[in-house]
C-alpha cells in the first residue's frame, strides 16, 4: 500500500464526514441503550462560525463521541435561534439599503422579508459546523420558530398565565432606542465612559436663593418632578416643604425628602426624574410624584418636553448645556468617567422608561432552580459558578418577557374593544373565551385584536431541553427516553439568560432537572489576552484555519488552551502544533505499514516485555483518562492521550518493537502492535474524528458500514504499577547512555558494553533486553566495584559505565560529577526539610510519606556513589 509521506486533511474530511452522514451513525432512535443527551446551545440562525462555537462545539462533539463508543446511545440535537432583536435589526437594515422603511410596511410584509433572509442565511452555521466534525444528528435539527417550537411556546404561555405568573404591568424597563424594544437586565452590557458631571442651580419658587444639584444627564431636567434632599442633613432643613423651579421650563416641582439620597455625593441635592431612572422611579412611587415621559421611542424628545422636540437626546445634550449657561442655570461643568448600560444587541445606550409589558414572575420558580443546584443535584464545572448562579438567583427580578418587535412568537393574547383580554394559543380560542367572558355570542374574530409584542427569545430557547424531543406532547415516548439531558456546554456570560432559565423551566414543566451537568467554556481571547473582535482584526476566520491545518489540527489547537472555566488565550501556534501532531500518527502509522511480516521468526524477549509494558501503560491512561472526563477536565484528558501517543507510543514503544534495518517483524508482535495502534485510535477519535477514522480504516481491512466512531473504546484494566515503575528506570538509563553518546559523538549504530553495578542488591532485571536494544549494548555486565577509564552515571542507587579506555577526560568528567554532586546534596537538603517537618509527616497519607523516605534514601545512595566515583577519578 502506497501512502503520502504527509497526511492531507482535506483529501480525508469530506470523505469520512460524507460516510458518517449517509451510514446514519449520526442518528439516534430510543432503544433498550442507555441515553447519552446532549442539547447545543442554538446559535443565531443568521450567525457565522466564530471561534467561541469552535471551542463549544469541539467539546461537545467529543463527549457525544465519547458516549457513542462507550455503547451509550448518544444523541446530539442540533438547532438555531430566531434571535428577535439581531435578526430584525439585520432585516431592517437591508431593507434600508433598498430604500424601505420598515414603518412603511405592514406586519406579514415584514415577515416576509426576514422569513426570506433566515431562508437566505440560516442554516449556514450548522453547515460550518460540519466542516468541523460536528456529529449532531441533523435529522433532529431544530428552529425556535419552527412550528413545533413555537406550539411549545405558546403552550407554556398559557399555562403559566393561567397560573397566575404571568401578568401585564406598567414598569421601568430598559428601552433600546435603536431595536426600538424592551430588554432585559441581562442584556444590558455596562461600559466605562468619558462623560461630563454637570452642575445646576433650580431656583426657589417665590426666592431668589437657589439649590444646586449635579447629573450627567442634563437633558433629563425637562422631565423632573421634583429634587429630593436626605432628611437628616442640616445643610437643608431650610429647605423643607418648599419649590423649585425646573430651569429653562420654569416648571414648579416640591422638594421632597428621602433616606435614599446620598449626603456625600454631589451637592447632596437630587434631581427626580421618574419616567427616566429606576431609582427615581422608585422614589416617585414612595411620594406619589408625577411621572412626565420626555422621549418618543427612537430616543428623540416629544411634546412633553416643552422643548427641543424632535431632537435626538445626544444633540440635546449638547445643545441644552449652552441654553443653561446663557440662561445662568449652568454653575460649571467636571469631567466625570461613569459606567453607561448599552444594548447588548444593538449597541445603543440604553433608557430607562415607563413601559407596558408583559412579565413573568420568578421568584418561586428561582428558589427551587436554586436548590437544585446548590445541593449540585445539577452541578456546574467548574463549581466556582455556583456562587454566581446564587447571587443573581436571590436577587432575581420578575422577567419582562414581552418585546417591541414583529420577527418572534407573537404573544397569545387578544384584546377586546373594551380593553379587557383572554390568553390563547389560537384565535379560534380566544374567540370561544371572548364569547364565554362577555356573554355574547355575536363575538367574531374581527372583534378581537392580537397583542402586537413578541416574546423575548429567551422565552423560546428557555424550554429548549424539553422542546427539541416535542416534550409539550403528551402522547411522546422521546421525551421520556431522552430526557432530562446528560450535559449542557455553554459559555459562562449566559449563565442567566438560558442555563438559570432552563433549570426553572426543567422543574416547572417537567419536575426535573433539564441536565445533569453544565460544563462552562471561558471566553476565547486573543494570546494577549484580548477578547476576539472583527474591529481588532484578531479574530481569525474558524473555516479558514481548519483549510490551514484540517479540522483535527484546530480541534487539538483550541484544546491545548483550554481550561474549564478560564478564557482561552488562542495562539494559531497551537494549532500548527494539532497540525504537527496529526502528522505525527501519520508517520507512525508508515511506519508500522512498512514492516514486513515473517511468521516464522521468534518474537525477541524485548518485544515481549515492550508489548507488557505498553499495556499497562495504556490501562493507566484509560484510567486517567476517565477520571479527567468524570470531572469535565477536558483538555487534561487530550493531554493524557497526547503525551500517551507522542511520547510513549511512538518515542519508546514503537522504539523497541521495530525490526532492524531492513528486518523483517515477528507475527506477534506486528500483530500486538497492529492492536495497540487500533487501541491508541479509539482513544484519539473523540479528539480527532478525521485522521483517527482514516488510518483505522487502512490499519486492517474493513467491510463497508464500519466505522471507528462506532467501535467500543478501550476499557481500563488493571495496572501494575511496579512494572511500570521499573520501565520509568529502564527510560532514565536508556537516556544516561544517549546522553554519553551524544557528548562523545558516539554514533547509535556503534554498540557499546554497558557495566552496571549494583549498590543496594535491588536492581531490578526485567527490562534489560529493553534496555540492550535501546541503548545498542552488545552486553550488560554486572560488576561489584567501580569501572576505571569509563563514563558514568546513575539511575537511583544503580550506577552505569560505558568503558571509554583512554579517551575519558578526567577533568572533564570529576567537573561533571561534581556538578552533579551539588545537585543531588541539594535535593536531598529539600527532601530531609519536609520530612523533618512534624506537621507534614503526622498530616500526609502514609503513602506520601514513604515516597519521600524512598526518595531520601535514593539520594543519600546516589551522594555516597557519586562521591566514591569522584575520588577513584583523583586517584
Amino acid at each position: 500500500m502506497e501512502l503520502a509521506s504527509t497526511y492531507n486533511p482535506a483529501h480525508t474530511e469530506d470523505k469520512w464526514y460524507k460516510y458518517w452522514m449517509d451510514q446514519k451513525f449520526f442518528h439516534s432512535e430510543p432503544d433498550e441503550r442507555e441515553p447519552y443527551t446532549v442539547v447545543i446551545p442554538p446559535p443565531n440562525v443568521t450567525g457565522m462560525l466564530h471561534m467561541g462555537h469552535m471551542l463549544n462545539n469541539t467539546i461537545q462533539d467529543i463527549l457525544v463521541r465519547r458516549a457513542r463508543m462507550m455503547g451509550k446511545n448518544a444523541c446530539w440535537v442540533p438547532g438555531t435561534d430566531h434571535a428577535s432583536i439581531a435578526t430584525e435589526a439585520k432585516v431592517v437594515s437591508k431593507l434600508k439599503e433598498e430604500g424601505i422603511d420598515k414603518a412603511d410596511l405592514t406586519r406579514e410584509e415584514f415577515l416576509s422579508h426576514a422569513w426570506d433572509w433566515t431562508h437566505k442565511h440560516g442554516g449556514i452555521i450548522l453547515e460550518q459546523l460540519k466542516k468541523l466534525g460536528a456529529s449532531c444528528d441533523w435529522d433532529r435539527t431544530c428552529f425556535t420558530l419552527d412550528e413545533t417550537r413555537s406550539d411549545a411556546v405558546l403552550d407554556t404561555f398559557v399555562q403559566l398565565y393561567q397560573k397566575g405568573l404571568i401578568y401585564r404591568g406598567v414598569r421601568m424597563v430598559n428601552w433600546d432606542p435603536d431595536a426600538l424594544t424592551a430588554v432585559s437586565d441581562e442584556e444590558v452590557v455596562y461600559k466605562e465612559v468619558h462623560s461630563k458631571l454637570y452642575y445646576l442651580n433650580y431656583t426657589i419658587e417665590g426666592e431668589e436663593e437657589s439649590v444646586t444639584i449635579a447629573t450627567t444627564r442634563p437633558e433629563t431636567i425637562l422631565g423632573d418632578t421634583a429634587v429630593c434632599i436626605n432628611p437628616n442633613d442640616e445643610r437643608f432643613k431650610h429647605l423643607k416643604g418648599k419649590r423649585v423651579l425646573v430651569p429653562l421650563i420654569n416648571r414648579s416641582i416640591p422638594i421632597i425628602e428621602d433616606d435614599y439620597v446620598d449626603m456625600e455625593f454631589g451637592t447632596g441635592c437630587l434631581k427626580i426624574t421618574p419616567a427616566h431612572d429606576l431609582n427615581d422611579y422608585e422614589i416617585g412611587m414612595r411620594h406619589n410624584l408625577d411621572s412626565i415621559d420626555i422621549l418618543n421611542d427612537d430616543g428623540t424628545l416629544n411634546e412633553a418636553a416643552e422643548i427641543f422636540v424632535g431632537k435626538d437626546r445626544f444633540v440635546v445634550r449638547k445643545e441644552i448645556e449652552e441654553e443653561l449657561q446663557k440662561a445662568g442655570h449652568l454653575i460649571k461643568v467636571e469631567p466625570y468617567d461613569n459606567k453607561v448600560g448599552c444594548s447588548e444587541r444593538t449597541g445603543a445606550v440604553i433608557e430607562p422608561k415607563l413601559s407596558t409589558q408583559w412579565f413573568l414572575k420568578m421568584t418561586d420558580m428561582a428558589k427551587v432552580a436554586l436548590g437544585a443546584v446548590m445541593s449540585d443535584e445539577v452541578q456546574f464545572h467548574p463549581a466556582k459558578f455556583k456562587n454566581v448562579y446564587r447571587h443573581w438567583m436571590e436577587n432575581v427580578q420578575d422577567w419582562c418577557i414581552s418585546r417591541q418587535l414583529y420577527w418572534g412568537h407573537r404573544i397569545p393574547v387578544y384584546y377586546l374593544d373594551n380593553g379587557d383580554y383572554v390568553v390563547a394559543k389560537t384565535a379560534e380560542e380566544a374567540l370561544k373565551q371572548a364569547r364565554e367572558k362577555t356573554g355574547d355570542t355575536a363575538l367574531s374574530l374581527n372583534d378581537l385584536k392580537q397583542e402586537e409584542d413578541v416574546l423575548d427569545t429567551w422565552a423560546s430557547s428557555w424550554i429548549w431541553p424539553i422542546s427539541v424531543f416535542d416534550g409539550f406532547n403528551t402522547d411522546n415516548k422521546e421525551i421520556d427516553y431522552y430526557y432530562p439531558t446528560n450535559d449542557l456546554v455553554t459559555g459562562h456570560d449566559i449563565i442567566f439568560f438560558w442555563v438559570a432559565r432552563m433549570i426553572m423551566a426543567g422543574y416547572e414543566f417537567k419536575g426535573t432537572y433539564p441536565f445533569k451537568n453544565v460544563y462552562f467554556t471561558g471566553m476565547v481571547r486573543d494570546k494577549l489576552g484580548r477578547k476576539m473582535s472583527k474591529q481588532l482584526g484578531n479574530s481569525p476566520d474558524p473555516l479558514d484555519l481548519i483549510a490551514q491545518f484540517g479540522a483535527d489540527g484546530v480541534r487539538v489547537g483550541m484544546l491545548l488552551c483550554s481550561p474549564a472555566g478560564g478564557d482561552l488565550l488562542f495562539d494559531e501556534g497551537l494549532t500548527e502544533q494539532g497540525r504537527n501532531f496529526a502528522n505525527k500518527i501519520w508517520n507512525a502509522f508508515r511506519l508500522v505499514k512498512g514492516w514486513q511480516v515473517d511468521s516464522s521468526i521468534p518474537q525477541p524477549e524485548s518485544s515481549i516485555r515492550g508489548i507488557e509494558w505498553f499495556a499497562h501503560k495504556l490501562d493507566q491512561t484509560l484510567a486517567l483518562v476517565d477520571d479527567h472526563f468524570s470531572k469535565f477536565r477536558i483538555s487534561d484528558a487530550l493531554m493524557a492521550v497526547y503525551t500517551l501517543f507522542r511520547d510513549d507510543f511512538s518515542s519508546w514503544y514503537l522504539e523497541i518493537v521495530k525490526p532492524g534495518y531492513q528486518q523483517p517483524i515477528d507475527t506477534k508482535t506486528y500483530t500486538a502492535t497492529i492492536q495497540n495502534f487500533d487501541k491508541m485510535l479509539r482513544l484519539l477519535h473523540p479528539f480527532m474524528p478525521f485522521i483517527s477514522e482514516e488510518i483505522w480504516q487502512l490499519l486492517e481491512d474493513r467491510k463497508d458500514g464500519e466505522s471507528i466512531m462506532v467501535s467500543d473504546m478501550p476499557l481500563a484494566g488493571k495496572v501494575d504499577q511496579n512494572l511500570l515503575a521499573g520501565f520509568e528506570l529502564t527510560k532514565e538509563a536508556v537516556t544516561g547512555v544517549r546522553n554519553i553518546r551524544k557528548q562523545k559523538n558516539i554514533p547509535n549504530k556503534d554498540a557499546i558494553a554497558l557495566n552496571i553495578l549494583d549498590n543496594n542488591g535491588n536492581y531490578d532485571k526485567y527490562f534489560d533486553s529493553v534496555l540492550a536494544k535501546l541503548a545498542n549494548a552488545e552486553e550488560l555486565i554486572f560488576v561489584n566495584e567501580k569501572v576505571n577509564g569509563a563514563l558514568s552515571f546513575m539511575v537511583k542507587a544503580n550506577e552505569f559505565f560505558i568503558p571509554m579506555g583512554d579517551l575519558v577526560d578526567t577533568e572533564a568528567e570529576i567537573a561533571r560529577l561534581e556538578q552533579d554532586l551539588k545537585y543531588n546534596k541539594g535535593f536531598l537538603l529539600s527532601v530531609t526539610k519536609k520530612l523533618s517537618n512534624e506537621r507534614f509527616v503526622k498530616g500526609a497519607p502514609e503513602k506520601v510519606v514513604a515516597i519521600e523516605k524512598q526518595k531520601q534514601a535514593d539520594a543519600e545512595a546516589k551522594i555516597k556513589a557519586i562521591e566514591e566515583s569522584i575520588a577513584s577519578f583523583k586517584k
